[in-house]
């Protein structure tokens, strides 16, 4: 079942403008020279003051204008346990190795409904996933280096898969017939990306604050998916996550694919989903049940951040990886959707 969990207070102390940004950064779908399990390990615990640093966020707008806001974290309790690492099982090395286990959906009956119809397309060649009427959540470096922001990100544009074209009903000429899904784009209003990710991306490249979040100009109607803390792998029916987006391989499909997670930390998930630059970004849900319920209920629990090289005792290793919803995130994203935080004490 999922479990309910207090929730810190994420609240805004102070909002200042800055510089527009350039928007000269290359977009890059795979990252380099990424801190790995065993530096995960050596981390130490950010301290209450660090949080603050880390949580606040830059906004930019759909004019170019940019923005940061001071944030102050209410009613957080600190793990004195750190980074630790739970490692389940020996290690598989697969990007995409032997058997393909990725599944494209063709059919609009699936395509086009919940949970599938959550998955969106990022202008800047990312995935995304619904998380309310007016707001996707991705990957931060789908927009931004860490140091500048990417340049297709200025008049950045979301995806959302059509339920039906107009005139489909006839049969036009050239006409698609492959099942493929057809979208209907629409304008980002303004971007939340964490200080954190600038922070961690400075230095050796950490992915803890791999995540964003887009405002819609105009909302949608559709179903979208709610967020959820991440359980422990422990908490995890067979330890499986899914995750559905538009790997580059294979152009114009809608993917999913599930596997099983093998190592955590408390930011992070490492697993071997079969994956492709493209599904980065992508929204990372359970099914699990409703407490004092029978229904089953789907939720995000992380951010998929995509497959990284790694140098671990001077060995290069490859892993898929996932930013995980902690309380902390949970708050900061839930913030970002309502602007308050009194709809962001449970999560």
């Amino acid at each position: 079942t999922w479990h309910l969990k207090k929730i810190p207070q994420i609240v805004s102390e102070r909002t200042f403008s800055l510089d527009s940004p350039k928007f000269e950064a290359k977009t890059k779908l795979e990252l380099n020279s990424v801190c790995g399990i065993e530096c995960q390990r050596k981390l130490p615990v950010p301290s209450s003051s660090d949080l603050k640093d880390l949580l606040s966020y830059e906004t930019v707008f759909e004019n170019g204008t940019r923005t940061l806001t001071e944030v102050n974290v209410l009613g957080l309790v600190l793990d004195p346990a750190g980074n630790t690492t739970t490692r389940r099982s020996s290690r598989k090395k697969r990007q995409i190795y032997g058997t393909d286990s990725r599944f494209s959906i063709y059919d609009k009956r699936f395509m086009t409904n919940f949970p599938f119809n959550t998955a969106v397309k990022i202008s800047t060649g990312c995935s995304g996933i619904l998380i309310s009427h007016k707001h996707v959540l991705t990957a931060a470096h789908c927009l931004h280096n860490g140091k500048d922001y990417v340049k297709g990100s200025k008049r950045l544009r979301v995806g959302l898969m059509k339920t039906k074209s107009r005139g489909e009903g006839r049969k036009r000429k050239g006409a698609k017939r492959n099942g493929m899904p057809s979208f209907q784009w629409t304008r980002v209003k303004s971007t939340h990306i964490p200080k954190g990710w600038f922070k961690g991306v400075s230095g050796d490249i950490a992915l803890d604050y791999d995540y964003a979040v887009l405002e819609l100009k105009r909302p949608h109607k559709r179903k979208y998916m709610e967020l959820g803390i991440s359980p422990t792998i422990k908490m995890m029916p067979g330890s499986m996550i899914h995750f559905s987006g538009f790997d580059n391989d294979r152009s114009g499909q809608l993917v999913y694919r599930f596997c099983s997670i093998s190592d955590e930390s408390n930011d992070l998930f490492y697993q071997y989903c079969d994956a492709e630059p493209g599904s980065t970004g992508s929204g990372i849900y359970l099914r699990l049940k409703e407490p004092n319920k029978k229904k089953w209920k789907r939720k995000i629990i992380a951010v998929y951040s995509g497959h990284q090289w790694v140098d671990v005792n001077g060995e290069q290793l490859d892993y898929n990886v996932a930013v995980r919803i902690t309380p902390l995130k949970y708050a900061q994203i839930c913030f970002w959707i309502h602007g308050n935080d009194e709809n962001c004490t449970q999560g």
